[in-house]
């Protein structure tokens, strides 16, 4: 099946909403992209009308999502297009919905600091005869330097080596933190 994949560069329009479902966690957000064109006879930058998408992310990238962003920030997001109408209030409505495949903070208007997501140790699963590894989430065994909730599944306090793995990049004084 030929599926459509959009790439949207815009801004967080709602707090992300994290939720533990039975096919894995999802975080869902709303995401708003405004066209911008320069006018030639003022001189300046002008906004065009902003569009409106509900987004969600599955699982680790869910996971990592929630614990990463915030409203206000700029993002891209690469995902799958879905388009779906509904009737609400005795009126037909047309939604636009995108399945995260990846989402980044955008570059071009700020920084950012990537802390990989701590892997977990391998389990031998039992009669299945090959080990699996899982993954944690963002922040699970890695300091954070955001405010707000705890990334799903707990973050210990930052410089906490012997949680991030004993790993000499993930403790306090090798930790990229940036200006505000």
């Amino acid at each position: 099946m030929n599926e459509t994949t959009v790439t949207l560069v815009g801004n967080v329009a709602t707090a992300v909403e994290y939720r533990e479902t039975p096919t894995g966690g999802v975080a869902r957000f709303r995401f708003a992209v405004t066209a911008r064109r320069w006018d030639r006879e003022r001189g300046t930058w002008s906004d065009g009308n902003t569009s409106f998408y509900t987004v969600s992310a599955w699982r680790s990238l869910g996971a990592n999502l929630a614990a990463s962003v915030s409203v206000g920030e700029p993002l891209l997001v690469h995902g799958r297009l879905r388009v779906r109408e509904d009737e609400r209030d005795g009126q037909r409505k047309t939604f636009v919905d995108i399945d995260a495949l990846a989402v980044g903070h955008d570059l071009a208007r700020g920084t950012t600091a990537f802390r990989r997501a701590a892997r977990a140790e391998s389990r031998h699963e039992a009669g299945a005869g090959h080990e699996t590894e899982s993954y944690a989430p963002f922040g699970a065994g890695v300091g954070t330097t955001r405010s707000g909730p705890a990334a799903p599944g707990g973050a210990p306090p930052r410089g906490d080596a012997k949680a991030a793995g004993d790993d000499p990049w993930r403790t306090e004084p090798n930790q990229l933190v940036t200006a505000p």
